[in-house]
């Protein structure tokens, strides 16, 4: 026991490092996903067919590629083509972002049709136009009720980060598996690999909950 955790301690700096790099992969990734998601959201409830067929399109197609795979695409298929060379990190968020907004874009989609039509209709008739419904009425109504949505989804980038040490990106996943490439000791590094993912994503899930309770008990 005594050398496990002395085997921690010097792992540490190094696990310390790849997890920076993946909170960063997560936070960058969710960031800009939110914005894509906003637009694809609106896209699907648009009433202009062209907008939704491509949010349709753009969904089924994102959701229906394993992340592995688009990764693998982006930073050596892509690569190949253009002769551009992408840093891991940055090809981890575009792909990362990519991934998640087509998910965003559905719990948009639904967070904005849970708002009952009436709202919409009685801000037009003052007068308001659509965009102007949207951003006073109804959207900061439905991103209250998608913020446990939001948290749920950030927590599944999270854990995605990890399949992305396929690409070499030094996130948490890749740094532990150096380290077991150095000292042999596989068991041991997972180990203090998933304890820091539990430990993390555990909180996170906590605090969905809590958001969950807080904002059924304002409803």
């Amino acid at each position: 026991m005594t050398h496990y955790f002395q085997l921690f301690q010097d792992c540490l700096p190094s696990l310390l490092s790849g997890l920076q790099i993946t909170l960063i992969m997560a936070v960058s990734s969710i960031a800009l996903a939110f914005i894509l998601g906003v637009i694809i959201g609106l896209f699907s409830i648009s009433h202009i067919k062209t907008l939704r067929a491509l949010a349709t399109i753009y969904i089924y197609v994102v959701r229906g590629i394993p992340l592995m795979i688009l990764g693998l695409f982006l930073f050596f298929g892509v690569s190949a083509i253009t002769g551009i060379r992408f840093d891991p990190l940055i090809a981890s968020i575009i792909v990362l972002t990519i991934n998640a907004s087509a998910y965003m874009g559905e719990i948009f989609r639904a967070g904005i049709q849970a708002i009952d039509v009436g709202q919409a209709e009685a801000a037009r008739s003052l007068g308001l136009g659509y965009l102007k419904t949207m951003k006073k009425v109804i959207l900061p109504q439905a991103i209250k009720i998608m913020i446990p949505a939001f948290l749920n989804q950030f927590i599944t980038t999270l854990k995605d980060t990890s399949i992305l040490s396929v690409i070499s990106v030094r996130e948490l996943t890749l740094n532990g598996q150096i380290i077991i490439a150095r000292n042999y000791l596989p068991f041991e590094v997972y180990s203090y690999v998933a304890i820091m993912y539990l430990i993390i994503i555990t909180a996170l899930s906590i605090l969905s909950k809590k958001l969950e309770r807080k904002l059924k008990y304002d409803n």
